[in-house]
């Protein structure tokens, strides 16, 4: 019986802690060209069945599918484990769980989509044969990694941290993604990572060329970090209130009335000194503000009459299921409200959050009792349409629909000259996510090629120019506002115009890859067979 050798096991250890290490809080990026590639060395030199030792050291052969898919497997859930720690916090604090039971909702997350490593890995076995010619599984690699990065994006539907966004500040690099998404950097680097391990599969004599090779690569590409991109014209002006309001606050009539006193105060406070702002907005936030709420629909009027500007605030839609009448329906809504006070159009976030504001599949997890009574049940908005601040197209997304590439952009195309993310990411506390979500926002920026205003509860409250770099920002934790520079762009990128064909051309190389060699398998097989 075949058996993985324990070097590779070691290796694969190493790759997970590389791979937590690059992104926030860490956020050491310049591993990102390595942090694969001890993986794709464990995948290729576990030890196979009938072992020999030659020369007095042990002939490693590539592991068999399923023995790649074992080792990325547990690759995948350490890395997971590392990054999205914050899950047992948010489970255990404000899902209503038991601290084991928590640990146990992080263990289960970790687990499933711990899949799509251990899909990489099973793919990369399937194309590594018996003998030691890596070269059709190293060439098809940074194919397969892409394509299953598109496979977490379009079927889980939770492509937090893919790969590329390790490299989101370096400038020069990140403008592939005006052509191909945050794919096209994903690749960049696994390529790296794959020249990197080849170094440790040729011949002893070779090593020394490929390993020099492979980092003169990482070398040339993470220059782009030290160059400074040139400055974005910015001739608008945005006022930002982070309401630092708690999650977990009691709202009494009167806490409600004082909250709400103190942010009508603060913003037109701030927007009479800044002057000339055109444009204040209101993240989501914890707070019961319902769109149908008399007292909230006049107050933030008369800030948009005393500011004479566009208000753009997040809040809880309600309207009746049945004209005329019946149950009301719920969306986790963004309401813009023109310089007269008339609230003339809504966004109802489309992209919702499973078990934090509907619950996919409810008689499975009956067994979760605390966890479901928290969970919100919220309606699905149907367009990605702009909003109109008075000519000014606000494309606007909530909280993590930031993280889905092929969504944002869409704003883009039907017009939307600015893209502002409301968010509340008081649930992940101090821990890294807050980070993790900003810098997959500002890849949103960069593909697009737009202005984008992240206006986040506790913060980072944030303006973000086309280059991705943040321009100006607040504290965290802090009830202020930020007067955030931006200007409107018509003009679409590539990536804005056709979404992720990057990312689906690398899925159809990598199948016709897969399905050459099953073809050449089974001509094998039939040949050994007939013989």
């Amino acid at each position: 019986m075949r058996q993985i050798h324990s070097t590779a096991w070691l290796l694969v250890l190493f790759s997970s802690f590389l791979q937590v290490l690059i992104f926030p809080l860490p956020g050491v990026y310049v591993l990102s060209w390595v942090a694969l590639a001890p993986l794709i060395v464990a995948l290729l030199r576990a030890r196979s069945a009938g072992e020999l030792e030659v020369a007095g050291a042990l002939r490693l052969r590539p592991a068999s599918p399923g023995q790649a898919f074992l080792l990325a497997y547990v690759c995948g859930i350490l890395w997971y484990a590392g990054t999205c720690y914050w899950i047992y916090d948010t489970m255990r604090q404000y899902g209503g769980l038991s601290a084991a039971m928590a640990v146990t909702a992080l263990f289960l997350f970790c687990c499933y989509l711990g899949l799509y490593h251990g899909l990489f890995g099973f793919l990369l076995g399937l194309l590594a044969d018996s003998s030691r010619d890596y070269r059709r599984a190293l060439a098809a690699t940074p194919f397969l990694w892409v394509a299953v990065e598109l496979a977490r994006t379009r079927v889980t539907g939770f492509p937090w941290n893919l790969l590329g966004i390790a490299q989101v500040d370096n400038a020069a690099l990140c403008r592939i993604a005006e052509w191909t998404g945050v794919y096209g950097i994903s690749f960049e680097i696994m390529l790296v990572n794959v020249a990197l391990a080849a170094a440790f599969l040729v011949p002893r004599e070779k090593r020394g060329a490929v390993l020099a090779a492979a980092l003169a690569a990482a070398a040339v590409l993470q220059v782009g970090k030290l160059m400074e991109a040139p400055a974005a014209r910015a001739d608008h002006k945005a006022l930002l209130m982070q309401q630092n309001i708690p999650v977990a606050a009691s709202w009494t009539p009167a806490y409600f009335q004082q909250t709400l006193s103190q942010l009508t105060k603060i913003s037109v406070n701030s927007a009479s000194n800044a002057a000339n702002v055109d444009l204040i907005v209101w993240p989501e936030s914890p707070a019961p503000f319902f769109t149908n709420d008399r007292q909230f629909r006049a107050v933030v009027s008369d800030v948009a009459r005393q500011s004479k500007a566009w208000v753009l605030t997040g809040a809880i839609g309600a309207e009746n299921a049945v004209a005329g009448g019946g149950k009301l329906q719920m969306f986790n809504s963004a309401a813009l409200v023109s310089p007269n006070g008339d609230w003339t159009e809504r966004y109802d976030k489309v992209h919702l959050v499973p078990f934090g504001e509907y619950l996919p599949f409810p008689k499975l997890f009956t067994f979760a009792g605390g966890l479901t009574k928290e969970v919100g049940e919220f309606g699905r908005g149907d367009s990605r349409a702009p909003l109109d601040a008075g000519g000014e197209k606000l494309g606007v997304f909530i909280c993590y629909e930031s993280i889905f590439p092929d969504e944002v952009r869409q704003f883009v195309v039907q017009g939307a000259h600015v893209l502002v993310n409301i968010s509340n990411d008081g649930w992940y506390g101090d821990s890294g996510a807050y980070a993790q979500h900003l810098n997959q926002t500002r890849m949103r920026a960069i593909e697009n090629n737009r202005w984008l205003l992240s206006v986040a509860d506790t913060g980072v409250t944030a303006a973000i120019d086309p280059w991705g770099r943040v321009t100006a920002q607040i504290p965290r934790k802090q009830r202020t506002t930020l007067v955030a520079p931006y200007a409107l762009t018509s003009v679409t990128t590539f990536y804005s115009r056709h979404g992720d064909w990057f990312a689906y051309a690398c899925a159809i190389i990598s199948v016709g890859v897969l399905l050459t060699r099953l073809a050449a398998l089974k001509k094998t097989q039939e040949g050994q067979s007939s013989s």
